[in-house]
């Protein structure tokens, strides 16, 4: 497989595509925690910058975004329609941009500049690797990739002392889809490896989903066991492996945290 996880950043990179691969970005938030009270500087000049170093480094030709470019719903506040046409516009001059339209990217085509390729939430797939948001079943086409990216998780693993004190991670998760699922679903015999890859948000403002937590079963793939969360592997941002979720909860139960 020749996937990295780049090391303290949301984001992973398929060499022999020459891939980068993001998801979760969110732009306009600010401006949603802004009507509560929080004032916060807008983060798409720290996104921009994370990005242009991240293309540079690892000399990717296109960019992946795995869905949620924009965060209100229905519709786009005036910081999105202002800042995502300059965003991609500006990354576009770095590097192919693909998008996979998430839950939150109603109204996304009418932002994005003529040389951007929007998917729909079904994603697409290049060779043997495929790309979807999460938030709805994937494309037939994604069952003949041996690789599967999503996004819409946001995937975290929460850590909580005997005093109560929390602290959350992010986390990359690695597992597989059901095949029996997978084609009882699409009436289909043939299917590829169905490794799955869950990206975390590349914007750390939004929080994330607590995996610890058995309730929580975001997305048609895991509310319809075609992928198994306590299977599958987490890992740290840092690289750390944590191991299986199943494990984890064991362990953190044994210790009584």
């Amino acid at each position: 497989m020749q996937v990295k996880f780049l090391t303290d950043y949301p984001a992973a990179f398929i060499s022999e595509e020459k891939m980068l691969v993001i998801s979760d970005i969110h732009i306009g938030v600010e401006s949603e925690l802004g009507k509560l009270g929080v004032r916060i500087h807008k983060q798409i000049e720290k996104f921009t910058s994370v990005l242009d170093k991240l293309i540079e480094e690892t000399k990717a030709d296109t960019l992946v975004i795995l869905g949620d470019v924009k965060h209100k719903v229905p519709g786009a506040s005036m910081q999105e329609l202002r800042d995502i046409p300059k965003f991609l516009n500006h990354l576009s001059t770095k590097a192919k941009i693909i998008i996979c339209k998430g839950n939150h990217d109603d109204f996304l085509e009418k932002l994005i500049p003529a040389n951007v390729k929007l998917y729909g939430s079904k994603g697409f797939r290049k060779g043997k690797y495929g790309f979807f948001h999460g938030h709805a079943w994937p494309s037939k086409a994604l069952l003949k990739c041996d690789y599967i990216f999503m996004g819409h998780l946001q995937p975290a693993v929460e850590f909580r002392d005997k005093l109560g004190y929390r602290s959350r991670q992010q986390v990359w998760l690695k597992g597989k889809m059901d095949e029996k699922v997978m084609k009882k679903k699409y009436k289909t015999n043939k299917t590829g490896k169905l490794d799955v890859i869950v990206v975390p948000s590349f914007n750390p403002m939004l929080g994330s989903l607590n995996v610890m937590a058995k309730k929580n079963l975001s997305g048609p793939l895991l509310a319809n066991n075609a992928v198994n969360l306590e299977e599958m592997k987490a890992y740290l941002l840092d690289g750390t492996s944590l191991g299986m979720l199943k494990n984890i909860r064991k362990k953190f139960r044994m210790y009584n945290i």
